[in-house]
């Protein structure tokens, strides 16, 4: 291992709460998902456990493994963590279906004692819903995105772990509301797309487009954070800068992209979907 390549892991150490919390987290979601897949196999199936545990697994690679350490001293890792935070993770645990497995995961006594009088208020419920409809969570994730990119708040992260922490959440949350509106896990209520929700990843997608040009045609580095703390590998921070951008430009377009395309397949074939809708509506 290189030098640089080494002093990097000599840096990082093993998030233990953040690893417990994510590994309680899975425990919780296998109990429940173990429990209704007796039940509805069809609903349950292999798919979305995968789906799920692969997207505690890529939170854990983008913000407990070496990767968090990199992200510290490089701008295109740093890029990289995002994408996994607001791309990967969110659409992965939404496709595991995870409200009810969760709710079923825990302890009997904290189901009927705890979270389901918490369910059953109405002023948080009616909160709730308010807060997954397509506007507020389109706001949330794209302000949340630009307002951490603000030069002082990504230098002021880098050098507070609280605050980068804080960041962290910050995007995960945002994204799980923005992404909930394509996934639609159940038991959410389920109503055919329309073309509206082809705007609502686009125009996310000219925010992401619009953020990452600006950095990759700065003719300066951006953030000073890079240019104070000069990373190990002697990669410049402007080129650093560029890279980083095109890697956001690219795979973050994509994670767009991606799901508008399939989208648009299915408005233009509706009754075929339809018709697998139905009868996956029905087997569940």
């Amino acid at each position: 291992m290189s030098p640089a390549m080494q002093s990097v892991f000599d840096d990082w150490t093993i998030p233990v709460w953040l690893t417990l919390a994510i590994v309680v987290t899975s425990a919780l979601y296998l109990r429940g998902w173990f429990a209704l897949h007796k039940t509805r196999p069809v609903q349950f199936n292999g798919w979305t456990l995968f789906s799920f545990l692969a997207g505690m697994a890529s939170l854990w690679l983008a913000i407990g493994s070496p990767m968090d350490a990199f992200a510290d001293v490089l701008l295109s890792a740093h890029m990289i963590e995002h994408l996994i935070l607001m791309s990967i993770v969110p659409p992965l645990v939404l496709l595991g279906q995870p409200i009810v497995p969760m709710l079923r995961g825990l302890p009997r006594f904290l189901r009927k004692g705890v979270a389901g009088p918490l369910l059953r208020l109405r002023p948080l419920r009616r909160f709730a819903h308010w807060f997954i409809t397509p506007v507020v969570a389109w706001l949330a994730m794209n302000i949340t995105l630009l307002a951490w990119h603000v030069p002082g708040a990504y230098d002021i992260a880098l050098e507070n772990e609280t605050i980068h922490d804080i960041e962290h959440l910050c995007f995960l949350f945002t994204s799980i509301l923005f992404w909930w509106n394509i996934v639609r896990p159940w038991p959410t209520t389920r109503r055919d797309y329309n073309w509206g929700i082809l705007l609502y990843l686009v125009s996310a997608d000219l925010v992401n487009t619009a953020l990452s040009a600006s950095l990759a045609f700065s003719n300066r580095p951006v953030y000073t954070y890079y240019v104070e703390h000069p990373n190990p590998f002697g990669l410049a921070p402007l080129p650093d800068q560029v890279l980083g951008a095109a890697v956001m430009w690219v795979v973050g377009s994509l994670a767009f992209l991606f799901p508008a395309g399939m989208i648009t397949l299915q408005l233009l074939q509706p009754s075929r979907y339809h018709s697998q809708y139905s009868q996956a509506h029905k087997s569940a």
